[in-house]
């Protein structure tokens, strides 16, 4: 196999994308028994870290956060690109493949500015980006009003010190990575079910080039990437886009998956879950897809399946 001398990873720039290239490259390390000199971390400033007043889904969508990526990788300016799975779009260039995934993190969101969702005072401002945390809180707590919170941890948290909303959300995982999983109050998620492949990091590759693929696939956590590759076939089947509110978690015991998934209306004011349990793979997770598309009341139905 032709190893690289340098083998190089792209990045974004935030805090928690850096630990997270910084775990990745210490899996690479300990499994290839190689210096830490052996890699090199790029970082690559995305659209999505420029641009923090507006939603997601009004300027472009989860590939915001990834095309600039994609660019440097395709043009080999790095060897692999690392992602937070839940901010990746549904539907990768042919060219790119997810080569691993690193044994996933805790699942839940923390509520930060409250001990629970009931905890809220009446007619609290929810501080979220998420489409999903946004219609679960208002499911939960009709009451409770939502304005857009956008930028890294740091800066959202300081956005909530600042007074500009009561409470906000965040992925655990994220909170546990940068040292403040002092923060918050975890969330069970029988309460609220997180995003798909959330507290997942995948790293990805150019299709064509084993070496780097062979490399990368060796720290891979087989358990995370059959339950995630789950949650994103399930995304796939709805055709869900940045608008739709979505959560799945996909769980493996005993060689047998167990699915659970919930569409919401954009203001929380309908809703539809399901489970289903079967041997892994894809098909289990369109046939969860199918089922929840057949019982969605129609302001749900409208938000998926194109």
């Amino acid at each position: 196999m032709d190893v690289p001398s340098v083998f190089r990873i792209g990045t974004r720039g935030s805090p928690l994308a850096l630990v997270q290239a910084n775990m990745v490259r210490d899996a690479l390390c300990a499994t290839h028994g190689w210096p830490e000199s052996r890699i090199e971390i790029v970082v690559i400033r995305t659209t999505g870290d420029r641009v923090q007043d507006r939603a997601l889904a009004e300027i472009g969508g989860k590939a915001l956060w990834t095309k600039e990526l994609d660019r440097a990788l395709l043009g080999g300016e790095i060897d692999c690109a690392v992602h937070s799975m839940k901010d990746v779009e549904t539907i990768r260039p042919e060219a790119i493949r997810i080569a691993a995934l690193l044994p996933r993190a805790d699942v839940r969101d923390r509520l930060v500015g409250a001990d629970s969702i009931a905890a809220l005072r009446h007619g609290a401002v929810l501080g979220t980006s998420s489409p999903r945390r946004a219609a679960q809180v208002k499911r939960l707590r009709p009451d409770v009003t939502t304005i857009l919170f956008r930028g890294n941890v740091a800066t959202r948290l300081a956005k909530l010190a600042a007074g500009e909303a009561d409470a906000t959300l965040l992925a655990a995982a994220g909170l546990e990575r940068l040292g403040r999983d002092d923060v918050g109050v975890a969330i069970d998620t029988a309460v609220l079910l997180p995003a798909p492949a959330q507290g997942a990091v995948g790293i990805e590759v150019r299709a064509d080039d084993d070496s780097a693929g062979a490399l990368v696939e060796a720290i891979g956590d087989g358990v995370t990437q059959a339950c995630v590759g789950a949650e994103r076939a399930l995304l796939a089947r709805l055709v869900a886009d940045c608008h739709s509110p979505v959560a799945a978690l996909a769980t493996i015991e005993g060689g047998v998956m167990h699915i659970v998934a919930e569409l919401l209306a954009e203001d929380g004011s309908a809703h539809v879950t399901g489970a289903i349990r079967g041997e892994p793979g894809a098909a289990l997770a369109e046939a969860l897809a199918d089922d929840l598309l057949d019982r969605a009341p129609e302001s749900v139905r409208r938000l998926f399946a194109g």
